[in-house]
């Protein structure tokens, strides 16, 4: 019965590898009203990672564009509006908006429209991808590498985000007044990791070391390593960890 069971596990184990992960960006914020409901899409896909094949990964980034109007959300930033307004030019809206789902850079969804958002997740896992490994050499350093990216691909971004689980805030003001908000997995950090040039070279590898908050509930955390096509925003390659 315990080969069994290793067995088992170790068959998980290669079926959670070979997935293809897609990630699916929520920009929102605690002071839209119109917002809980995304995050509700969000974390069931999350949660249920209901797509077969697919490893779903959430990245709730809160904007601060609402922080004037009645709720100062403290989980949002100008990084992540930034973020946004960038794919809001690649896309060519008027305006960008919360909530708002990008999924691997590519499609761009209402955040609350769940069926709008699996089908995006369905075709971006059909794309061509760059292959991405990271792994933990010590408590908070990571060794990651990035090679094979797509063909069209010739300058590419790396990222590195942190995320967080479980969260949640009673918001005492503005749009959401008297309501207890669960988030979707939240982004903490997110920072580049330079930029590669297929043209000088068409791998990379190298250490980074996570930046990790002692408030942030670590067995919560996920490490996301993402490389971005610098001319399309599309997301070519990720790798995801517990931490």
């Amino acid at each position: 019965m315990k080969y069994l069971a290793l067995f088992a596990l170790f068959i998980q184990f290669v079926a959670a590898q070979s997935k293809t992960p897609v990630i699916v960006e929520l920009f929102t914020s605690e002071g839209c009203s119109s917002c809980p409901p995304a995050d509700n899409v969000v974390a069931r896909l999350d949660r249920d990672q209901p797509i077969e094949g697919v490893e779903v990964v959430a990245m709730g980034e809160h904007v601060d564009y609402w922080d004037q109007l009645g709720w100062k959300d403290r989980f949002s930033s100008p990084l992540f509006t930034a973020r946004q307004q960038d794919f809001g030019q690649q896309f060519r809206l008027e305006s960008v908006y919360t909530p708002q789902i990008v999924v691997n850079g590519g499609t761009q969804v209402l955040g609350s429209d769940f069926a709008a958002t699996a089908q995006a997740i369905r075709e971006a896992a059909k794309l061509s991808r760059a292959w991405v490994s990271a792994n933990l050499t010590g408590a908070d350093t990571l060794a990651f590498e990035v090679r094979q990216l797509p063909q069209a691909t010739r300058n590419a971004d790396m990222f590195l985000a942190i995320t967080e689980s479980g969260l949640e805030t009673a918001v005492g003001r503005g749009e959401n007044s008297g309501r207890k908000l669960r988030h979707a997995p939240l982004v903490r950090s997110l920072v580049s990791l330079g930029q590669l040039d297929t043209r000088k070279n068409g791998a990379y590898s190298a250490s980074a070391r996570l930046m990790l908050n002692p408030q942030w509930n670590r067995q919560n955390l996920k490490m996301i390593l993402f490389v971005q096509d610098h001319t399309t925003r599309h997301i070519v390659g990720t790798a995801t960890l517990k931490l």
